[in-house]
């Protein structure tokens, strides 16, 4: 399922300088902060440092390692990217421009699928309202193993037998 961008007042770029802006010391917003922006919120992709990394050199964008490691955690401060721990890895996701969202994760091939569902929303509201709790946000990370892996598995037991 692909989820449908959500209307923003302000571009992640717009919204991560007033963030900097903002800052009990001000940060300037730099060069390589800007085509890290612009890379990944040029397209809806789960990704971890690594993979950032590798993406960026294979678009020729110079970006330090350094410097990616701190303007991802200077994103999810800002609120345009959410951090989700899977296991030992950590995934970032957009969490600007997009609704709000769960996610069920293979633990065979790693596929990450995201998904919407009202009355998980309602049940959450309706725990929080009992316990006059303000939520802010969730992650919910569903573990299991995808259809295809599943299938693939279930191939390979009919093979043995």
């Amino acid at each position: 399922m692909s989820l449908p961008a959500v209307a923003v007042s302000q571009t992640p770029e717009e919204r991560f300088r007033e963030y900097l802006a903002s800052r009990p010391r001000p940060q300037r917003f730099t060069g390589p902060q800007r085509e890290m922006v612009a890379h990944i919120f040029a397209r809806h992709k789960h990704f971890d440092t690594e993979e950032l990394i590798d993406d960026l050199k294979r678009a020729g964008r110079r970006v330090s390692r350094p410097t990616v490691y701190r303007t991802l955690t200077k994103l999810v401060d800002a609120g345009l990217l959410r951090r989700i721990e899977i296991g030992r890895r950590t995934v970032y996701d957009h969490d600007y421009g997009y609704p709000q969202h769960e996610h069920l994760v293979c633990g065979t091939c790693g596929v990450m699928i995201e998904f919407q569902h009202p009355a998980i929303e309602a049940a959450l509201r309706e725990v929080a309202a009992e316990h006059h709790f303000r939520a802010d946000g969730h992650t919910l990370v569903v573990r299991g193993i995808c259809a295809d892996c599943n299938a693939a598995r279930a191939a390979k037991r009919r093979l043995v037998m």
